[in-house]
């Protein structure tokens, strides 16, 4: 009766009043199943209920009632009873009918019961119309299809030895007894859950634990097998597999991995383990990516310092100058320099390197003015010119040149229009003779004995040139 119709027919019947009681009691029971149509329905006589009539409703699960219709009501919360009060009264009673019992067959009784005392009860009557006249714990096992609570310690004392051939017999045992793989996780569920109890707490407090004393004993015994953290694992294994084996095909299978995994837990790696060994992987793996990054850096460090290096040795190679006999001694003329160029640059290839005799190869004397050397370069090899006059380099070729001509001079380098060719200019008639010309007519026979027999000087010698 959860729908709109019942509530309106429950409004219609509530506005009479009743013929014989001061007032019409209504008793919801679980109103949190109503839907939000028969809520709205019933919250118009909840605003103006008649004074004749009380309304109560019972609920497990007060957070799903309506807010409006929890501010329209008065709310009395009842705890559960406790395991001791349920097991006097379920004495008190069996004791007035003359029934006999086993104190065990209670406290399991008050066990199942769960707080309610109505539950209770319902157990004891099932268990006396079976017309036994004496309740004991074979009969709560037998006819309310619980297993026995002493092979369950036996499978639990098995996997604390990690005896896994013993804990699967244990299994095997329990099934062929009648029980399902459900019933059998309810109850390790609930005795797991009071080893770790009994460990955690070590008193007596009935609230805690509802066992007899031998019970506490054999569950102590055993829960000296496990530790604290493993019992807290177990049962949230145990009770996520419920549910899974309660969808399972093959629900025995599931158990029997649980509970090897259980007994075996010592060859399996733990939780913290597990986590730890990924923490050390990642930060393995972070520290090996670092490395990676801190090598590739120290590569392109090495690659640019060897890149520096090779400049500085190109540098000072240019700077290494080897010792050369000059082609000039004493100095030489422009016309003479432009005349024995190429043999200059071929002095500067032997005296440094290539590099330096290439680039003055793509010059051309100009002038000479003084000490002062004006080299020209074409518009095209205008990088070739400034690379001679870039720091270090212009030195080197000042030090080449003053060594082949045979006196200090210093280059200076400019562009011009010629095509990198310095214009070659004839010599005028009676020019002076250069030095080379000189020392050539000094060396002829003829000219060695004049010199000689009239110890004389050669001055100057007169070009002329040869008639067409």
């Amino acid at each position: 009766h959860t729908s709109v119709d019942n509530v309106r027919e429950l409004i219609q019947n509530a506005a009479y009043r009743p013929a014989r009681a001061r007032f019409k009691i209504y008793i919801i029971d679980e109103v949190h199943m109503l839907s939000t149509s028969a809520f709205n329905a019933l919250l118009k006589i909840l605003e103006e209920p008649p004074s004749h009539v009380k309304f109560i409703f019972a609920t497990t699960e007060p957070n799903k009632v309506l807010a409006t219709i929890q501010s329209r009501c008065q709310r009395f919360d009842f705890s559960n009873i406790s395991p001791a009060d349920i097991i006097a009264q379920l004495k008190k009673i069996l004791s007035q009918e003359k029934i006999g019992f086993e104190d065990d067959c209670i406290v399991a009784l008050a066990r199942l019961a769960n707080g309610s005392m109505r539950d209770g009860l319902s157990l004891v009557d099932q268990l006396i119309s079976t017309g036994a006249e004496k309740l004991t714990t074979g009969m709560f096992e037998e006819f309310l299809g619980q297993p026995n609570r002493e092979k369950v310690y036996e499978l639990l004392e098995k996997v604390g030895l990690s005896d896994s051939g013993a804990t699967l017999a244990c299994i095997d045992n329990l099934l062929n007894s009648g029980m399902s793989c459900v019933s059998i996780l309810d109850s390790l569920v609930e005795a797991v859950r009071d080893m770790m109890v009994l460990k955690a707490s070590r008193t007596d407090n009935q609230s805690l634990v509802i066992l007899t004393q031998a019970e506490k004993d054999t569950l102590l015994r055993i829960a000296d097998t496990f530790d604290i953290p493993a019992l807290v694992y177990d049962v949230t294994l145990l009770e996520k597999l419920r549910w899974g084996v309660k969808t399972s095909d093959n629900p025995r299978a599931l158990l029997e991995a649980a509970m090897l995994r259980l007994a075996m837990s010592e060859q399996f790696m733990s939780i913290p383990e597990l986590l730890g060994k990924r923490v050390e992987e990642h930060k393995s793996k972070m520290v090996e990516g670092l490395k990676k990054k801190i090598e590739t850096k120290t590569e392109l460090r090495t690659q640019n310092s060897e890149h520096r290096t090779q400049n500085s040795e190109h540098r000072t190679q240019d700077s290494e100058l080897k010792t050369l006999p000059p082609i000039f001694t004493g100095g030489a003329g422009i016309e003479e320099i432009k005349e024995n160029w190429e043999r200059i640059v071929e002095r500067a290839r032997g005296q440094v390197n290539s590099r330096v005799a290439d680039l003055l190869k793509k010059g051309v004397p100009l002038q000479l003015k003084g000490n002062l050397l004006s080299i020209g370069f074409d518009k095209n090899d205008e990088f070739a010119m400034k690379l001679c006059q870039s720091n270090g380099r212009a030195e080197v070729i000042e030090k080449v040149l003053s060594d082949a001509l045979g006196v200090k001079v210093k280059p200076a380098f400019e562009l011009i229009d010629n095509g990198g060719k310095a214009e070659q200019k004839p010599k005028p008639r009676g020019a002076k003779a250069s030095q080379k010309t000189i020392n050539e007519a000094a060396n002829t026979e003829a000219v060695k004995t004049i010199l000689s027999e009239l110890d004389a000087n050669i001055i100057e010698v007169s070009e002329e040139n040869p008639k067409s």
